[in-house]
């Protein structure tokens, strides 16, 4: 399976590692995910996502519904 948020859409980004004689390097900057249950009152069910650290902090902010109807208007989500 793909290290993809399922809120967000993140993945892995491309880039350099740099050595002290500058010498450069291909490497890749994971994205940092944990695997999380919600519970969503509207659906009244639990769902397991894989999200992002970023998305776990929109989550505390706007709330698991918000987040979830944005996800899902943006195709990261499916119903």
């Amino acid at each position: 399976m793909s290290r993809v948020c399922e809120l967000t859409g993140k993945r892995a980004m491309v880039g350099n590692n740099v050595s002290h004689a500058m010498n450069r390097t291909k490497r890749k900057f994971k994205v940092n995910l944990v695997k999380k249950r919600f519970y969503l009152p509207t659906e009244d069910k639990w769902i397991t996502l894989k999200v992002s650290t970023r998305a776990l902090k929109n989550i505390n902010k706007l709330g698991i519904e918000a987040v979830v109807k944005e996800a899902r208007l943006n195709g990261y989500l499916k119903k």
